[in-house]
Order: structure tokens, then C-alpha cells, then sequence
């Protein structure tokens, strides 16, 4: 079975070296051989040779199976990408003239993001003549910034940007 294994590695009958130093199943060194010895070795003992140093004089072979290390290796990385902990930016957007009942509920899906561990943009959009009274957008910013002291920190203080209002909040460490 001649498979190349992720880009540098090759395996089998697509080691190019005339000689390579071979690494037995059991970790023991089996010395430096001829490639079509060491493949017939490898084959005889039902495994795959794996070129696992290209770059040295000779090339160090490894004879292994091939599949399970593979399988393996891929159980390895999924284990590691489960432990690392991505942090995500969350938007909330509201409008210069919502209601304080809805502005809690804003809030309140803001501290559950920020428990979440997540970054949270909060957007005021202005929309026609509302850009004219920019105050009650500067407000109700206000008001969120009140009730969201003990649960986060202000990283981005608000600004405009073009028709938008906007802050962000980061989970209190």
C-alpha cells in the first residue's frame, strides 16, 4: 500500500532514498538498510514503512501501522481542539427609542453572553431624523452601561460610526 501521510511523510513504495535507517515495530533499531529490504521487512511483519526524518543522512523509516497511527493522531488533535476555548464577539442591536421594559431584556441576554464567556458588541442604529437627537441614543447606552457594571468592562467606550452607536463589553475576568 503506497499512501503518502499528510503532505511530508511518505510511506512504503514512495520512499525515494536507496538506504534508510529502520526503526522497528517495537522501537529498536534495526540499522541502516536497503529501501527494498526494508520495505520486505516491514511487509513481512504485516506493517507499513513510514518515513519519519526525511531530512537526515540516511532517512529514518519507522515500521508501524500506518492506519492506526493516523487514527490515532487524528484522536489526538480532535482531544486538543476540545480543550481550547474560543471567545466570540456577540452583537446586540437596539434603537434609540426602545422601551426600557425591552432594554432589560437586551440586558439580560447581554450578561448571558458575557457569562458565556463572550464578547458582546451593543449597536444604537439611528435611522432618518433620529441621527439629529443623537442624545437618546447616548441614553439608552447609559442606561445599559448602568446595569451591566458588576457583570462586565467596558472595552470599547461608546462611539459613532456612521449611523451606528456602538461599545463593547468583555466578561469580567
Amino acid at each position: 500500500m503506497s499512501r503518502p501521510v499528510s503532505g511530508k511523510q511518505r510511506v512504503n513504495h514512495l520512499i525515494r532514498a536507496p538506504e534508510v535507517r529502520v526503526i522497528g515495530p517495537d522501537g529498536e533499531q534495526l540499522g541502516i538498510l536497503k529501501t527494498p529490504d526494508a520495505l520486505r521487512q516491514a511487509k513481512d511483519l504485516g506493517y507499513d514503512l513510514v518515513e519519519v526524518a526525511p531530512n537526515s543522512d540516511p532517512p529514518v523509516c519507522r515500521i508501524m501501522d500506518h492506519g492506526k497511527f493516523k487514527y490515532e493522531q487524528s484522536k489526538k488533535e480532535h482531544k486538543s481542539r476540545q480543550h481550547q476555548k474560543s471567545t466570540q464577539v456577540k452583537e446586540i442591536k437596539f434603537r434609540p427609542r426602545t422601551d426600557t421594559h425591552d432594554l432589560e431584556t437586551k440586558v439580560r441576554q447581554i450578561r448571558g453572553f458575557l457569562a458565556d464567556g463572550n464578547k458582546t458588541k451593543i449597536i444604537v442604529m439611528f435611522r432618518g431624523r433620529e441621527m439629529a437627537n443623537q442624545e437618546l441614543g447616548r441614553q439608552a447606552m447609559r442606561k445599559v452601561m448602568e446595569n451591566l457594571v458588576e457583570a462586565g468592562t467596558i472595552e470599547t467606550q461608546p462611539r459613532m460610526e456612521g449611523r451606528n452607536l456602538f461599545m463593547v463589553v468583555a466578561p469580567k475576568s
